[in-house]
């Protein structure tokens, strides 16, 4: 937990990791496993190409993104996210992926845990007082050299490297999802990485945390049983070969 009363930044000795983490790591890591076990399952899958977002549905999330960014915590946050991931001739920016659009929706519409929340809203707090200290300005408001100084220094805090690899975390998510969560727009992330998107992409209305508790049981029933019928085919398959 965060202690509010004494936690006043990145290196302060009183922070100690969320548990929001911590989960996300046990989490990750059983992740990993049923992937694993799942994986053998999902190439059917993988057969639609990336949605259109539609002329006026991307330009109601421009206006939203430019109205966003002009004040914090937005405004550090969009800096922060476009330093991490910045414009190169080799792949798309957090900017070209919509990685802030995407943690607004992380932040104001998916179902995301207070704890996580606060302490990205902190994590700004505690970054401009930083920016402030060593340079006299607000994060946003430096050049790359002073920006990556900055952030280099907080990484080498515990608290620092929570705040970096949870933001770092939701780019990769808004480089992946499918764009109804709000980045990724017209499958940009997937067509840099030579992606197939999964079938059925979701739309507003259909996306994981609108469906009914039931249904979510149902697609991951699913996705389990077909993985252990392509298993048991190929081991019969496998067996027969043997004794032929």
């Amino acid at each position: 937990m965060i202690n509010e009363d004494t936690c006043r930044s990145f290196f302060d000795k009183n922070y100690q990791t969320p548990e929001f983490i911590k989960n996300k790591q046990k989490q990750a890591q059983q992740g990993r496993r049923r992937f694993l076990k799942s994986a053998a399952g999902m190439g059917a899958l993988a057969s639609l190409p990336a949605l259109s977002v539609s002329a006026k549905a991307q330009l109601s999330q421009n206006e939203l993104l430019n109205t966003l960014v002009k004040t914090d915590p937005w405004l550090t946050l969009d800096a922060t996210l476009n330093h991490l991931l910045p414009s190169s001739p080799t792949g798309p920016s957090a900017s070209e992926i919509r990685a802030t659009a995407y943690l607004h929706q992380v932040m104001t519409v998916q179902p995301t845990e207070q704890d996580e929340k606060d302490f990205i809203l902190k994590g700004v707090g505690w970054l401009n007082g930083y920016a402030n200290s060593e340079k006299s300005a607000d994060f946003a408001q430096l050049n790359f050299a002073d920006k990556e100084q900055l952030l280099r220094g907080i990484s080498r805090s515990t608290a620092g490297q929570n705040w970096l690899n949870t933001l770092l975390g939701y780019i990769f998510q808004a480089m992946l999802s499918p764009p109804s969560y709000g980045g990724n727009p017209n499958g940009i992330g997937w067509s840099w990485l030579e992606h197939q998107a999964g079938f059925p992409l979701p739309e507003k209305g259909q996306r994981y945390f609108e469906l009914p508790t039931r249904a979510r049981i149902d697609l991951i029933s699913r996705v389990d049983y077909d993985a252990k019928r392509l298993t048991s085919s190929r081991n019969k398959l496998h067996q027969g070969t043997k004794k032929s």
